[in-house]
């Protein structure tokens, strides 16, 4: 009896818990539902990007020189840049994830900008990254025109910016939807829909966003640290 009394005051938090959805019977078992299938929504992701790796390592294993002296035109420096920006922004979503737990929401939602500005600072250097190859001529397929501008690449070097292309265009479009989740859960944040004790959200959101930092990190040194 001590038991079943004990366990009676959390049930029935739950019950009076606005946060609960009415098809869970306790938080405990919302969140572990959420987490659940965000862990098998990342696995689809990485067996989508992993398509795309395998793609990358055909093109290498065929055409070693050309992808060598291809990727001898991308920026280094931006690149490195957004490297760095990413793990910044791994290292600040960690922080505003840690800040709900112990239910600072306004240290959450601090992070949260920071984290905002950190995906804005990689679109913007992408931005310029991609303008430079769409100037030179440096396109996938038929719109490939760099030898008009006086870039000689041998091999098939319209394969390798198609690649390229790919793999970084569809990285920044989980960036950008990245940034949408985040500047939504700011917004959630300021109405005081989070706190120390549901914050699945939030924890949902830094772990989509860790993935993405993650596949750069990959990206980065094959596509521009190619030896």
């Amino acid at each position: 009896m001590s038991n079943e009394h004990a366990h009676a005051p959390a049930h029935d938090d739950d019950e009076h818990n606005p946060h609960l959805a009415h098809h869970f019977d306790t938080m405990g078992q919302q969140t572990a539902s959420a987490k659940l299938g965000m862990w098998l929504f990342l696995a689809t992701e990485i067996l989508m990007f992993s398509g795309l790796f395998l793609a990358y390592f055909i093109l290498r294993m065929f055409y070693p020189e050309m992808v060598l002296e291809a990727h001898e035109y991308l920026s280094k420096w931006a690149g490195g840049i957004n490297t760095v920006v990413l793990l910044t922004s791994s290292y600040t979503m960690a922080l505003g994830v840690r800040s709900i737990q112990l239910g600072d929401v306004k240290k959450l939602r601090l992070m949260l900008v920071l984290t905002i500005l950190c995906g804005c600072i990689f679109m913007v250097v992408k931005y310029f990254e991609y303008s430079a190859k769409f100037e030179h001529g440096m396109l996938p397929g038929k719109y490939y025109s760099a030898h008009l501008h006086g870039y000689e690449i041998d091999g098939l070097p319209h394969i390798f910016f198609a690649v390229y292309f790919m793999m970084t265009g569809l990285h920044g479009i989980h960036v950008m939807i990245g940034l949408a989740i985040m500047l939504w859960m700011f917004v959630r944040a300021g109405r005081g829909e989070f706190n120390a004790k549901n914050y699945v959200a939030i924890e949902n959101t830094g772990l989509y966003w860790h993935l993405v930092d993650l596949i750069w990190i990959f990206l980065f040194p094959l596509l521009y640290l190619v030896k």
